[in-house]
């Protein structure tokens, strides 16, 4: 067996000095996976998109769930009721969540947010960037200011979640990046924008995780498909044969479903996972 691992610069690391985590040695893990961990979800918030009763979004399932499974969250969003929503629905389980409102694309807010989510934790063991847009539609419906705020909001904020957040994180860190299977089928939805921001994201996290990799933080990307959600519903009412896209499963996912995925991905259960995309979707881009 190796003794050492390498870092980026192609130099030896003695493998004792690596972060292994009690769960790769075979002991027994805790009932609450995610006991002790500091999680800051950016895009924590939900917008109903006037719906009286919006199904719980892919954002506000992940913070309560990672609630629940013992961590303490910081909950942030564009606006600040949302986030509060949110941290409500933490508290009613019994958990801790700390409220922040930022725009995620702009780096001095970014800067200040991950500081203060840093401050009102006590640190940061786990970011999930659950931030996305859509706009146009084809090619020639698509402007150039449509396509330029689009990635600014998918694809920029991602990356300054990494750049603000990697040097706050300890060992046993992890990032995940929320993405869709639009980068995978683009032609599900028909906005050249969002499905190209969605594909960017996967270089992302693959260069992002080489250089986390360092520091014995993992970065991971998770691909939601066909997930009903506010957002889900709205695209449904637009393109109304979204509805009967044939998924192996027989039905849309659930923001639970992708939020156990974002879970896992944080706790030590995947803690010899890193640079992945994992694929939410009910069998569509796999098995359909």
């Amino acid at each position: 067996m190796r003794d050492s691992t390498w870092n980026t610069e192609g130099n030896a690391i003695p493998m004792s000095a690596a972060y292994l985590p009690a769960s790769s040695t075979g002991a027994p893990s805790t009932a609450r996976p995610l006991a002790g961990r500091r999680v800051l979800v950016i895009g924590g918030g939900q917008q109903t998109y006037g719906q009286e009763d919006p199904p719980t979004g892919i954002g506000r399932a992940i913070c309560v769930l990672a609630a629940r499974e013992g961590a303490r969250v910081a909950v942030a969003d564009l606006e600040m009721a949302a986030a509060q929503a949110t941290a409500a629905l933490v508290d009613v389980e019994g958990g801790s969540a700390v409220c922040l409102a930022a725009d995620a694309s702009d780096e001095t807010a970014m800067a200040s947010l991950t500081s203060s989510a840093a401050g009102e934790l006590g640190g940061i063991d786990g970011l999930v960037m659950n931030v996305g847009v859509p706009g146009g539609h084809g090619l020639a419906g698509t402007t150039a200011a449509d396509w330029d705020r689009i990635m600014a909001i998918n694809v920029r904020s991602h990356f300054l979640g990494c750049k603000h957040v990697l040097p706050l994180m300890p060992p046993g860190g992890a990032i995940v990046l929320i993405s869709s299977t639009a980068a995978l089928l683009p032609s599900t939805m028909e906005i050249p924008a969002y499905a190209a921001s969605k594909a960017a994201l996967d270089g992302l996290c693959r260069y992002a995780a080489r250089e986390a990799g360092v520091r014995g933080v993992r970065v991971n990307v998770v691909m939601a498909g066909l997930i009903d959600t506010s957002l889900g519903r709205l695209a449904t009412a637009v393109k109304p044969d979204r509805a009967l896209t044939p998924i192996p499963l027989g039905r849309q996912g659930t923001g639970w479903e992708v939020a156990h995925a974002v879970a896992y991905l944080l706790s030590d259960r995947a803690s010899y996972i890193t640079g992945q995309a994992l694929v939410v979707d009910g069998g569509l881009t796999g098995a359909a």
